[in-house]
């Protein structure tokens, strides 16, 4: 398998295609073959590279405590064990923490910088609703972390019409849910509890495309609107009718927009 030590740590990734790189970063939950669907589509002319950070994955666990920048850093270590100068750098979520901190400590080596449904701080509320997911998942009861946790990733129209669907996510989900596989959700969500740094986004001097979901209950689109005001020349784009997990939604469209903006 592909892994990289980094700091006594194993990190999983994995790759596709030749060209420049494009490195995607997962939100919560997620992990490298969650961008699956996409690899057809990027690496016909780009180097994709899908990566599983501390916690994440089939990457080793990081039983310390953790921050955003913490991972940033990891990242950094990667980039280097990979022997990547520069890198195009897709953050989903949790992942768009890291893609910004990981900007604003180590721009020289992003190329371009694409955000989806993220912000630049924790919200009062999204701390409420980490310790709710935190409770739920400490039941080991893949049913009520599932029934409480995946409501807030789709739209309501997309949950009823692939109501289907969901239920397999349920029972996945009731497989993998474990002391250890709540113990390292739990610390991915205490990582991003102080994460803040909106006063410094303003810093933040590259190609910029930052996308949104009209219908995100959990990252509203007012907080990527705040980005795009601090990051001069930034793009926006708004997809409607989509809830937080709009890669899934409208997986065609979200990717085209990502390659229509690394191709300009």
């Amino acid at each position: 398998m592909p892994y990289v030590n980094i700091m006594n740590k194993n990190i999983y990734y994995k790759k596709y295609g030749n060209g420049e790189p494009v490195v995607f970063l997962n939100g919560m939950m997620m992990a490298t073959n969650s961008w699956s669907p996409f690899i057809k589509t990027v690496s016909k002319n780009y180097r994709m590279i899908t990566v599983d950070l501390l916690d994440q994955g089939k990457s080793d666990s990081y039983e310390g405590g953790y921050t955003i920048t913490t991972q940033a850093d990891f990242l950094k270590e990667f980039l280097d064990k990979l022997k990547l100068e520069k890198v195009h750098l897709v953050g989903m979520s949790y992942g768009g923490k890291v893609a910004l901190s990981f900007t604003l400590k180590y721009e020289h080596k992003v190329k371009s910088l694409i955000l989806s449904n993220t912000d630049s701080y924790t919200t009062k509320i999204m701390k409420e609703i980490g310790k709710t997911w935190d409770y739920a998942a400490s039941t080991l009861d893949g049913n009520i972390f599932s029934s409480i946790v995946l409501p807030y990733m789709y739209s309501y129209n997309y949950y009823e019409k692939n109501y289907e669907d969901i239920e397999e996510k349920k029972k996945i989900l009731s497989k993998i849910l474990n002391d250890k596989w709540y113990e390292r959700f739990s610390r991915g969500l205490q990582s991003a509890i102080d994460y803040n740094i909106q006063n410094r986004i303003g810093d933040i001097k590259l190609p910029t495309l930052i996308i949104s979901s009209e219908l995100d209950i959990l990252t509203p689109i007012k907080y990527q609107y705040l980005i795009h005001q601090e990051i001069e020349g930034s793009k926006w784009i708004i997809l409607k009718e989509v809830g937080h997990a709009a890669m899934y939604e409208k997986s065609e469209e979200y990717i085209s927009i990502i390659m229509d903006f690394l191709k300009g």
